[in-house]
Formats: structure tokens, C-alpha cells, sequence
């Protein structure tokens, strides 16, 4: 069976920055049945680079970035529940973004896009998912980027969601995380082909984004994963080239994951939501960690992995430790893996079990 994407238009979203857009389109898709109550929704929040096609087959014939965990008897069982996915505010894949067309001018937005936060993204899903009708999600849940999401949704709409399951996130950034993001947007900008934004009836900045891409690669992998993988295997040759043509099998796949990439993403939204990213602290407005988690009122699943160093177990614990200081429900697993950052993604059989369990004990709770 073909996903669909659909599409929905709201006349205007409030933003952080004090802008408003107007309108404003959000892309999703939807896997499962809702039933009666319209108790059994769970929204998946997807990392810096996915899209609202988190599971199944679309027409371009592509996997979902998650059908590992989405599907009939999958760790978010289809069979059981209403799963949906939407494409974050300042997307490329069907939500207003800085390629979207400025009402304004009737020309992309590129750098006239406004500045948007973790915040804004969720104030967008929230209008969905009242679009959808449904007073309240049995779970929101995501890695990465989503993990941020789903703290921002159990903190900003506590009575709109029953549980939240963060994944290989954090509560904020740290210095080390906002530096390769910079590296990435100063990678774009310095490309002469950005032309301030303004590229998308010229040539865009292919070779600035491939190489932001090739960074962010190498955070989302261990170095015991790269040893496997590649070692110092050369690539078709039997000695060094003596030049700076690829010689070795890490670089080939480098600069392959490079222009893959620019095939699929935009590079000004790179510049967008990695800002967002860095902007992101839950505790902004509420004094700390604790008194923001205190605002929540869902069940927690926290799951982090030993081998990621990108968004390591400390910060996952940070915010276990602050919902344990607010006497909240929160349950925390590291699963060991040596996929660094991309093991969400990957390590599929004990995520599957964890999140299965934790799902039916929230649903038998919330039905009472």
C-alpha cells in the first residue's frame, strides 16, 4: 500500500521572533486507524534532516526514515495505534519552508524566511493535530531533533500529551553541538553560490552543502563504527594517489553522502533549523531544567546509547534527573550499541521492546 502525503493550510502561525506567517502549510502522513475515543494517536517528531515519510512505501517507491519502528507489530504498532509525522516548520519536504513561495513577492523566501524555534515547530504540530481532532496524544515521540520536540510538547501543551519518549537528545545544546552546526552553516554561506539565499533560479550551493553533510555525517557515527565500516581501506587502488583525489574508503563514502544530500535537501533550510537547534533550551523562561519539567504532567521514556558522542548519555540524564527531582513518572534506558548517534535509527530490537511496553502500560493508563 502507497503512504500519501497530504497537506493542510493555516492562515497564519505566531513565531517566536515576533513575526507571523501567513499562511502557512504543513505536510504529514498518517499510518493506522484513530479510533472512537481518539486515544490511540502517537506523533512521531523527526530528526534535523527527515520528513513527515517516517514509515511504509511512498510513490517514489522509498522506506520510510523509521519503518524499522512504525508498521503492524513494529515498536509503534499500526495494528494498535493512529501514527503520524509531519514535516517541520522550515522543511523542504512540503512545509512552508525558505524555498516556499513568499505570498509577499510571489518569489522563494530564501534569506526573507524568518529566524524559527524548536517552539515554533510545535506551535505548527499542534495546530495539526487539533486539526485532526484529537484532544490528546497517547505519545510524542522522536530522536535527535525529536527528542527536543518532544520535551517541547510535554512543556508547552502538558495537557494535550499522555507520554513522551526522547531519544538520543538533550535539553539544550552544548557548546561542541552549536560549533559543528556553525561549521556546517559557515560551509554553506562561504559557497559563492549561495548568493545570500537567493539561488533557487540559479545554481544552488551543492558544494557547500555537501561538505556541511559530510560533517554532520562523521558526528553521527562512532569511531568503533567507522573502524568496522572502514578502517584505512583504500578505495580501488592498491597504493596512496599522491594527490587529493579519494584515496581513502571514509573519504569515497564521505563526498557519496555529500551529493546524496543535495539531491534531497534545501540549504538554506539546513541554515534554518540547525539556528533552531542551537536555540533550543527548555529551561528558557522557567529558571531551570527542573522547573520547566515541572510544568509536565506525561510519563516519560528516556533512551540513550553508549556510543553516542554527538548527544551523549550525561544529557539524557540531565533531564531523567530532573524529572525524578519533580517527583514525575519517567523511565530511563542506555542501550549499548556501537552505531554512535545514528543507533535510534538502527538498533531496532530492544528500542522495539522498550517502546512496546511502555506504550501499552500509558494506553491501559489512559483508559483507566
Amino acid at each position: 500500500m502507497i503512504v500519501e502525503t497530504q497537506t493542510v493550510r493555516f492562515d497564519s502561525l505566531p513565531l517566536d521572533c515576533g513575526e507571523t506567517l501567513a499562511p502557512v502549510e504543513v505536510a504529514y502522513e498518517t499510518w493506522g486507524e484513530l479510533n472512537r475515543a481518539r486515544d490511540n494517536a502517537i506523533l512521531i517528531l523527526h530528526a534535523f534532516s527527515g520528513d513527515a515519510h517516517a514509515a511504509g512505501i511512498n510513490r517514489e517507491g522509498k522506506p520510510g526514515w523509521w519503518d524499522n519502528m512504525i508498521g503492524p507489530g513494529k515498536g509503534f504498532d499500526t495494528d494498535k495505534y493512529f501514527v503520524i509525522c509531519s514535516n517541520v516548520l522550515g522543511g523542504c519536504r512540503g512545509t512552508t519552508g525558505p524555498s516556499s513561495i513568499n505570498p509577499a513577492t510571489g518569489r522563494p523566501y530564501g534569506r526573507q524566511f524568518p529566524v524559527i524555534t524548536i517552539g515554533d515547530m510545535v506551535r505548527l504540530q499542534k495546530k495539526l493535530i487539533d486539526y485532526l481532532g484529537i484532544p490528546r496524544l497517547l505519545s510524542v515521540a522522536g530522536g535527535s531533533m525529536g527528542a527536543m520536540q518532544a520535551l517541547e510538547w510535554a512543556v508547552s501543551y502538558p495537557e494535550a500529551v499522555a507520554s513522551a519518549i526522547p531519544i538520543a537528545g538533550t535539553a539544550r545544546h552544548s557548546a561542541q553541538q552549536i560549533a559543528f552546526n556553525e561549521v556546517g552553516r559557515q560551509a554553506i554561506m562561504a559557497d559563492p553560490d549561495w548568493n545570500g539565499g537567493d539561488y533557487y533560479d540559479k545554481n544552488p550551493p551543492a558544494r557547500g552543502l555537501a561538505i556541511a553533510r559530510m560533517v554532520g555525517h562523521i558526528t553521527y557515527m562512532s569511531d568503533e563504527s567507522m573502524r568496522e565500516k572502514f578502517g584505512r581501506r583504500l578505495r580501488g587502488k592498491e597504493a596512496f594517489g599522491f594527490d587529493f583525489d579519494v584515496d581513502f574508503e571514509v573519504e569515497s563514502y564521505l563526498r557519496y553522502r555529500g551529493r546524496q544530500f543535495v539531491e534531497r535537501f534545501d540549504a538554506n533550510s539546513y541554515l534554518y533549523i540547525t539556528k533552531a537547534m542551537d536555540y533550543f533550551d527548555i529551561s528558557n523562561g522557567y529558571g531551570s531544567l527542573a522547573a520547566a519539567l515541572e510544568r509536565t504532567t506525561a510519563r516519560f521514556l528516556v533512551i540513550s546509547f553508549t556510543s553516542d558522542w554527538l548527544y551523549p548519555t550525561y544529557q539524557s540524564l540531565e533531564i531523567v534527573n530532573a524529572l525524578r527531582s519533580r517527583n514525575r513518572d519517567v523511565a530511563f534506558c542506555e542501550l549499548s550499541s556501537n552505531y554512535g548517534h545514528d543507533a535510534f535509527l538502527v538498533e531496532v530490537g530492544e528500542q522495539t521492546e522498550l517502546i512496546r511496553g511502555f506504550l501499552a502500560s500509558t494506553y491501559e493508563k489512559v483508559r483507566g
